[in-house]
């Protein structure tokens, strides 16, 4: 590691704004799921999936903050500008997700049968959960690329994109296996493995970027992103044709669902959910590809 000339440690990385935000971040976050594993209680996946996202983002977050304020991050064969926007961006959706899943699932008015004392830090730790989400987000918008800024390329909307697009694919999925009935026809299939393509790619140019290894490569980077994320928009304009006809067509599928089908276990609900995102994800390519037209980044910083 090369001396700076400065002090070891760097307090610019507690006292900044960006900083407090990551602070607030460890603070909610280890409340969250000290409440939680205290008297709160969690079950199931859904209930294991918070507690997941909780305890993940409390442990990368202590990770940046140490790494910042030893300078250690300079050691570390990773893109600390790409990697840090990168995190906050996921933290942020993962966040914002529990903290719509736990109370939905885990809170409730009364006291039966759970109990008042268990009921109220379920709450707390509802409550705490919000607040991680907003910090979470307001570190995002306070490292977001300003117009003229040179920066890396995960802090521009283009490279947040890119986490959001890889997030919707993971929905995507999770309703793909929950009995989705994808593999009935070809053009479902199809679908399928444009999902699949889409977000292989989006987490390899991530990686890349992540890495700081895009200047190791012998075709331009960022023409290829561009080219990418217009191919892109193309595969996900077909799959939000093909998926709904197949699905919600009463020459394939059914229009409506079926009154029989059990809550929670009904294909039609999945393909519901996978038609909606495929929309979203499209939605989110054609911006990525229309901001990818305005920004200039470099490859490391």
């Amino acid at each position: 590691m090369e001396s700076t000339g400065g002090p070891y440690l760097n307090t610019a990385a507690v006292t900044s704004p960006v900083g407090i935000a990551r602070l607030l971040q460890m603070t909610f976050g280890c409340a969250t799921f000290s409440l939680v594993a205290h008297q709160g209680g969690f079950s199931a996946a859904y209930g294991t999936f918070c507690m997941f996202v909780w305890t993940f983002c409390f442990a990368v977050t202590v990770f940046i903050i140490a790494c910042e304020f030893t300078r250690l991050h300079s050691c570390l064969s990773l893109s600390w500008g790409n990697f840090t926007a990168a995190f906050a961006m996921l933290a942020t959706l993962m966040s914002v997700t529990a903290a719509v899943i736990y109370p939905l699932y885990f809170v409730q008015v009364g006291c039966y049968p759970i109990g008042c004392q268990v009921r109220d830090f379920r709450i707390a730790a509802s409550v705490f959960a919000g607040l991680l989400f907003v910090t979470y987000a307001s570190e995002v918008f306070l490292t977001r690329a300003k117009p003229g800024q040179v920066t890396s390329y995960m802090a521009t909307v283009s490279g947040l994109l890119k986490i959001v697009q890889a997030f919707v694919a993971c929905i995507i999925f999770g309703a793909l296996v929950n009995d989705s009935q994808y593999s009935k026809y070809v053009a479902t299939q199809w679908c399928v493995a444009v999902y699949s393509f889409c977000f292989v790619v989006t987490v390899v140019v991530v990686a890349f970027s992540v890495t700081g290894k895009t200047a190791l490569l012998w075709f331009p980077f960022e023409r290829s992103v561009v080219i990418y994320t217009f191919g892109a928009v193309l595969l996900y304009a077909s799959a939000a044709v093909i998926w709904p006809v197949f699905c919600f067509d009463s020459k394939y599928g059914s229009p409506r669902r079926p009154g029989l089908c059990a809550k929670g276990k009904c294909p039609w609900d999945s393909q519901l959910v996978i038609a909606i995102f495929t929309y979203v994800n499209l939605l989110l390519y054609v911006l990525d590809l229309a901001y990818s037209q305005r920004i200039r980044f470099v490859s490391h910083i």
